[in-house]
């Protein structure tokens, strides 16, 4: 959500918490980053790719990194976000929880998804 926080907060997010605890991982070409995943033991935190580099295959290949790492996933996105909830249940995820928003701090309804590898 655009201008939720400041740029300084959002570096100190990504330095204090992701850099801290989560695997992080880009995807680039020719030098530029396209696309992002942080992620730690059951949770993807993160996972962004520019939009003009959206459906090349970055996302899936960022994605199966966290698969690989881990047997099951959890992560929240926005119930609104459809390209997202798409992308991710095309992908194995299933949504497990609906949200009113209350609880997080755009105040946005969200849904939380779990994907679970199979033996």
């Amino acid at each position: 959500m655009a201008q939720l926080h400041t740029p300084e907060e959002d570096r100190g997010y990504w330095s204090g918490l992701l850099f801290a605890t989560c695997n992080i991982w880009g995807a680039e070409r020719d030098g530029a980053l396209l696309g992002i995943i942080a992620f730690r033991k059951d949770w993807i935190d993160q996972l962004y790719i520019l939009p003009n580099a959206q459906g090349q295959g970055i996302g899936t290949r960022l994605l199966d990194i966290a698969k690989g790492a881990h047997p099951q996933l959890f992560l929240w996105t926005f119930q609104r976000n459809t390209a997202a909830r798409r992308f991710y249940e095309t992908r194995g995820f299933i949504a497990i929880e609906d949200s009113d928003g209350s609880g997080n701090e755009e105040k946005e309804p969200d849904v939380l998804y779990r994907w679970v590898r199979e033996d």
